[in-house]
């Protein structure tokens, strides 16, 4: 086993690290670090997510990575939102392969040895308003497989529902396109009280956003 991947077994709970992290853990000069480095990755110990960012190779993780944890750190700040929030909620019964987040700053896609990564940005007055952080020992999350200090921060059905309508360029004001075009249960949509639209209305500048709210709330009349 090279020396690298036993530090990190050690160092890391998660099995994932950042290139400052592995700087922090072995020391000395910098050819000797990508000395290390280069070496664990080459015999296929150590992964290269993406520049700056590794993980340890599966046989050596304790536990699955979680591609949700993962999200946060690949490239943030960002949430989970649009298709996979919509279907970690049980609102569309596709499966998600792509991880899709909502990120503050520009637009970015990273392919990478454990998943595809879209992070779209859609502008917003105040970033995490309607986004709850999920995180194990908070009371009524239990998240199999989370362990202490492991979390991500997920948009609410509604949340989602509004970045997609952003980020499609779609011009919907009725619960009728949801049902028949993301194939959502009206059931689902009867969970939203008045208080998610009354923050979400305040959050969002675009036109488009605006109709959309304004017209699903006049439909489901909150």
């Amino acid at each position: 086993m090279q020396k690298l991947t036993e530090t990190a077994l050690e160092k890391s709970d998660t099995g994932t690290f950042t290139l400052m992290e592995m700087v922090c853990w072995v020391g000395g000069s910098s050819d000797r670090q990508f000395a290390l480095l280069n070496r664990a990755l080459n015999s296929g110990e150590i992964i290269r997510i993406h520049r700056g960012l590794y993980c340890l190779a599966a046989k050596y993780l304790r536990r699955k990575l979680d591609p949700l944890i993962l999200s946060q750190r690949i490239y943030g700040p960002s949430y989970i939102s649009l298709e996979t929030a919509l279907s970690y909620h049980g609102w569309i019964p596709e499966a998600v392969y792509a991880i899709t987040s909502t990120s503050l700053g520009r637009s970015r896609e990273f392919e990478t040895p454990l998943g595809h990564f879209s992070y779209t940005r859609v502008p917003q007055k105040v970033f995490y308003t309607g986004v709850t952080r999920i995180e194990k020992g908070i009371a009524g999350t239990n998240e199999p497989g989370l362990h202490a200090g492991e979390s991500f921060f997920m948009g609410s059905p509604l949340k989602a529902l509004t970045d997609y309508v952003y980020v499609r360029k779609l011009d919907w004001t009725s619960a009728d396109p949801i049902i028949q075009s993301l194939r959502i249960d009206e059931n689902s949509l009867s969970g939203i009280v008045a208080e998610d639209f009354d923050r979400l209305l305040a959050n969002y500048a675009s036109r488009r956003v605006l109709r959309f709210l304004e017209g699903l709330r006049k439909d489901l009349n909150r």
